[in-house]
């Protein structure tokens, strides 16, 4: 499932920006609001995995049981990216506490200001990954991408059951399989022939990064604001899959159901459905995050059409129970 990149305006701010590709147009989604000060758990498991959230949030939930990617209110930046090679080991051979898939992009929005200070914490990391079946049967396998403030990226994938962290603001481009550091190296090749004579044409997630990372690079650089969201979804547009479109035995390989951009500046998180005919967002400067404030979320695709900011749309609401 999915596209991400990190796109440069002109002054020098950073928007990310992400499609959601999946196998099931049913899987519902929602923009849900957390505020700083929330005892958090890992999950209802032995062993979980506590903590209070030290930021507000806002992100797209998934089955409205997993936080797919979102923003905190120190610009912060997560995406949960499906990934078929991802092996988190045998977290019952770990006496660490326990950390639910579903909750993993969502402790670093309430944990971390920077991209750097997120690194650093996990050269250890504190818990093990447990990682039940998705609600349609699916494996929940996937990596993670970091981005902050300043633009520093990172992805964060398990090989063998060992967290590899990848780690530089150069890497601004994240789709699925391979492992990332062998998109890397398909990259390079393509970056040999060059974009402008020609380009991978499918769906594969390894051609959708090698276009993805030449449109990327191609795009101007606008001033901040309407343009510089609207030139990054246009590259993440311009990768998507049509609606319809589905291999039944490689769920990422699916239409593109969603897009979010996040703006790391303005602290404004988009949803773009790609079965409603209008963007919603919702700047975070504009929502109670005091510590004690309600959860608060809209449904994406509810039976209400709803398009623009969002915010006097938002309901409270139960903090979301982890797969």
């Amino acid at each position: 499932m999915c596209t991400r990149l990190l796109y440069k305006t002109e002054t020098g701010q950073f928007i990310t920006a992400r499609g959601m590709d999946w196998n099931d147009p049913t899987a519902a989604t929602s923009m849900v609001v957390y505020p700083r000060g929330m005892q958090q758990s890992g999950g209802n498991m032995d062993n979980p995995l506590t903590w209070t959230s030290k930021y507000g949030s806002v992100f797209a939930s998934f089955y409205n049981v997993a936080c797919a990617d979102g923003i905190n209110e120190a610009g912060l930046v997560t995406n949960a990216l499906y990934l078929a090679e991802s092996d988190y080991g045998d977290y019952t051979l770990s006496q660490k506490p326990r950390l639910s898939i579903g909750a993993w992009a969502q402790y670093f929005l309430d944990n971390f200001a920077t991209v750097e200070e997120a690194v650093t914490a996990m050269k250890q990391p504190p818990f093990v990954i447990v990682a039940p079946l998705l609600p349609n049967g699916r494996a929940a396998t996937v990596h993670l991408s970091l981005s902050d403030i300043s633009g520093d990226s990172a992805i964060l994938e398990y090989v063998d059951g060992e967290l590899k962290i990848h780690h530089s603001a150069e890497y601004r481009v994240m789709t699925n399989s391979p492992l990332f550091d062998e998109q890397i190296a398909i990259n390079k090749y393509w970056e040999s022939v060059g974009g402008d004579k020609m380009l991978p044409g499918t769906i594969n997630a390894a051609d959708r990064f090698v276009r993805a990372t030449y449109l990327l690079n191609s795009t101007p650089r606008f001033p901040d604001g309407q343009m510089a969201t609207a030139a990054a979804l246009s590259v993440l547009r311009s990768v998507g899959v049509p609606l319809g479109m589905a291999d039944s035995e490689h769920p990422n390989i699916s239409a593109t159901l969603w897009r979010s951009i996040s703006d790391h500046k303005a602290k404004r998180f988009f949803l773009d459905s790609a079965s409603q005919p209008a963007l919603i967002w919702l700047d975070l400067n504009n929502v109670n995050l005091e510590p004690g404030a309600p959860v608060m979320t809209v449904e994406l695709n509810g039976p209400e059409h709803i398009a623009g900011d969002i915010t006097d749309k938002l309901v409270v609401s139960e903090p979301l129970s982890w797969i």
